[in-house]
């Protein structure tokens, strides 16, 4: 049973232990102020002495009926008082135990990663990050030193380490190593360029994606080792003015959006070695079911080719980018793949 699991359960049974716990109080007083025609003060007490079983003795002598009430509420008291302190007992050691094999979870989870995208800092551009990388399969972790962000993202299945990326070690738990990129995507520009250092030094191969506010930190974020450098402000500057200038544009870069749910992608497909693609020419394409226009091919040590032509044979390590319907796309991977 995992953590989480383990505490609703705990929290669970800490509130019935209360519940019925106040209900006996509210039982005991009614019934010593009917029974025993003591005040509201002396029946809380004797309610209270009862249950806390320490022999205080009565308030005032009671009568038969109110000494038979008395038996019953001993022994419902009594089992009720010892389920509650359980209960309790119960809360905090699930609190202790499940923070503790949740961090156990946790650390495993990172450890088996492998190729994935370390996402420092999780505010409106990070979670759009995170969310399109998840809905592409690509495997993620989440740095952010807020515990409600954690939280939130936790409960999406997120791997999440609460901490602050500037902090020693946490790129290394996070996988560094292992990483294919990182993108440092704070509301600090000091930090990220922070975060670009760190990761550079502790992966000279990964790729590092930042996060600037103005034109000096971009700077700094390149000189840090960033390739790509994006302020959110100056791209949603020049996506309106795209809108208003080239709306056809615009529109057909929403269609072509991967996995956005149209009926076009524009896609990049990686060609593996001893895969099916390697060797194959354009034109051959179609007649493997892939039909999609080929815009451009990135061969593994060579410049881009922009609009190759249909006599051009693939080979390992290249890259195409295409644009076709999804179903077609799809083909071409499964052909790009080594089967």
């Amino acid at each position: 049973m995992r953590p989480d699991a383990d505490r609703r359960i705990a929290t669970r049974h800490l509130r019935v232990g209360v519940a019925a716990l106040v209900a006996l109080v509210v039982v005991g007083t009614l019934g010593f102020r009917r029974l025993a025609d003591m005040t509201w003060i002396d029946a809380v007490y004797m309610t209270v002495t009862t249950l806390a079983t320490v022999g205080y003795g009565e308030v005032r002598p009671l009568g038969p009926g109110a000494r038979v009430f008395t038996t019953f509420f001993i022994l419902a008291g009594v089992g009720t008082t010892l389920y509650t302190v359980g209960a309790i007992a119960e809360f905090a050691i699930a609190g202790r135990i499940g923070e503790l094999l949740g961090r156990r979870f946790m650390e495993r989870t990172l450890a088996a990663l492998r190729d994935h995208v370390i996402v420092c800092g999780c505010g409106r551009l990070g979670e759009a990050l995170g969310a399109e990388l998840a809905r592409s399969g690509v495997p993620i972790v989440i740095v952010d030193e807020d515990p409600a962000v954690g939280a939130r993202l936790a409960e999406r299945g997120w791997p999440v380490l609460c901490l602050s990326a500037a902090d020693e070690g946490v790129l290394e738990r996070a996988g560094i190593a292992r990483a294919r990129a990182i993108v440092a995507a704070t509301g600090s520009e000091a930090v990220n360029v922070y975060v670009a250092l760190a990761a550079r030094e502790a992966n000279p191969r990964v790729a590092i994606h930042a996060r600037a506010e103005t034109a000096t930190g971009a700077r700094r974020l390149r000189s840090a080792g960033a390739q790509t450098v994006v302020s959110p402000h100056t791209l949603g500057g020049e996506r309106l003015a795209q809108a208003i200038l080239r709306p056809a544009v615009v529109e057909f870069m929403q269609l072509s959006a991967a996995g956005s749910g149209t009926e076009i992608d524009l896609e990049e497909v990686a060609v593996t070695s001893g895969a099916p693609l390697v060797g194959m020419r354009l034109d051959a394409l179609e007649d493997r079911g892939a039909r999609v226009a080929v815009v451009a091919i990135k061969p593994a040590d060579a410049p881009l080719v922009l609009h190759p032509t249909s006599d051009t044979a693939l080979g390992a390590g290249d890259r195409i980018v295409v644009i076709g319907d999804r179903e077609a796309v799809r083909r071409l991977a499964d052909l790009a793949a080594r089967p």
